[in-house]
């Protein structure tokens, strides 16, 4: 993909930024033809797709696939995701539940070639559920190519959102926490936790990210941060802590960002539609 977002800096300032500038960059990712190509390929052939070895032989399908869900970096990986894929998720010993990262379990359940029935690349409205989340990851990507804090702050509310929704128990909602890489670095980062007690026993862990919780947010329950209120303190908390520690990758100059940008429009014509934010 081609399209160049547009961040003149970083932290809880970049991030009101881009909250007041969403719609239009989105406007934009959404003009760029290589984007408009990858998708109008997927609608025309996922209804093609009647098994996992069918997704995963096509690249350019496993790739829009992945990236919906975040997980791009394994287009490579085809044996991998297609036994992800064809274990489904109905078993709790299959490998898409084993594994500690829920993005994992989120596409096999989405795809459905493991589980009952046919497979959910043959329902009505499928390809836009993949292509609604294929763009909002793309998005993210292309944002966290200029700072990682703000992709990371963006995709928060779907990620926690996903382990709420498939852990039960609060314990276990935890524990999947921290298998989930965006997750696991968030709640670091907001509690000030080093990122060296991944080498800890999964207990202790567990106990730390708990207590460090109660200390700063009042709370342990990991359930509680669905609440906007709650989640936004989080946020907040996060890029500022990250910005302090110099974790974020800094944004490039707002006109070096502006002479890279994709798409018809000229430089001066998505300041323009930018305006100052």
């Amino acid at each position: 993909m081609t399209f160049q977002p547009i961040l003149p800096h970083g932290g809880l300032g970049g991030w009101r930024f881009l909250q007041r500038t969403m719609d239009r960059q989105q406007a934009l990712q959404q003009a760029d033809p290589a984007l408009q190509r990858a998708e109008a390929r997927f609608r025309h052939k996922i209804s093609e797709v009647q098994t996992a070895a069918d997704l995963v032989q096509d690249r350019a399908l496993r790739s829009v696939a992945l990236q919906a869900f975040g997980l791009g970096d394994d287009v490579d990986n085809v044996f991998f995701i297609q036994k992800v894929l064809e274990g489904g998720t109905l078993a709790r010993d299959s490998l898409a539940n084993r594994l500690s990262d829920p993005r994992y379990a989120a596409l096999a359940d989405a795809f459905g070639f493991g589980n009952l029935g046919r497979p959910r690349t043959q329902i009505p409205g499928f390809a836009d559920e993949i292509l609604d989340a294929f763009r909002q990851q793309g998005f993210e990507t292309a944002i966290g190519e200029k700072n990682a804090d703000l992709r990371l702050a963006l995709g928060l509310e779907r990620e926690l959102g996903s382990v709420l929704d498939r852990a039960k128990g609060n314990d276990a909602r935890w524990f999947s926490l921290m298998g989930s890489p965006p997750l696991r670095r968030v709640f670091e980062t907001a509690l000030n936790l080093p990122s060296s007690l991944g080498r800890m026993d999964v207990d202790r862990q567990l106990d730390l990210f708990k207590s460090r919780a109660e200390q700063v947010f009042g709370s342990s329950v990991l359930g509680d941060f669905s609440d906007a209120n709650r989640l936004d303190d989080l946020r907040t908390r996060f890029l500022l802590v990250g910005e302090a520690n110099g974790t974020a990758i800094a944004s490039s100059p707002a006109l070096t960002l502006l002479s890279n940008a994709s798409g018809r429009a000229s430089a001066a014509q998505i300041l323009q539609v930018l305006g100052s934010g």
